[in-house]
């Protein structure tokens, strides 16, 4: 993460920041053909090559929308999200989610995080809601944009 002086308690005060942007990640076929395994979603535009190639407005076999949503938590995590005095950071949540380009197989794409709220809960939590922009290399279209909600866990006091 670009900032060295991000911590659950400096967090509220970097509202409005860019966190980053994650290293390059490739959507090959064999990681879709893996999720659609893992899900049972096995859409010939996602699974069947040679039919995608010939019929699929895309040219050829595009990403599931939920697989690339679900490249947001290992990409926010490489972004450092979880700051060294939190003991760690919880899925909470998803809010506006739009699906705006296809991701064709083979291609590789991004995260780039921003830092929308940072709000103190009870109990030493802090609940993060971060935009993330999944980008797709050589494409003037994002694959997608979300809300993400991340509940950080305090470290418990030394006693």
């Amino acid at each position: 993460m670009a900032m060295p002086d991000y911590s659950m308690k400096t967090a509220p005060q970097l509202v409005g920041r860019e966190l980053g942007t994650s290293d390059w990640v490739t959507v090959g076929q064999d990681r879709i053909d893996q999720f659609a395994a893992c899900t049972g979603d096995h859409q010939w535009i996602h699974v069947d090559v040679a039919r995608a190639k010939r019929e699929s407005p895309f040219g050829g076999p595009v990403a599931h929308g939920y697989l690339t949503l679900s490249l947001l938590a290992a990409s926010v995590m490489e972004l450092g999200v979880i700051p060294p005095d939190a003991a760690t950071g919880l899925n909470y949540g998803l809010g506006k989610v739009r699906f705006i380009a296809p991701v064709k197989a083979g291609a590789r794409v991004r995260t780039r995080a921003n830092l929308l709220a940072a709000e103190p809960q009870s109990g030493g939590r802090m609940l993060l809601k971060l935009q993330c922009t999944l980008e797709i290399e050589g494409e003037a279209k994002p694959a997608l944009v979300a809300e993400v909600l991340c509940m950080l866990i305090g470290k418990p006091a030394a006693s």
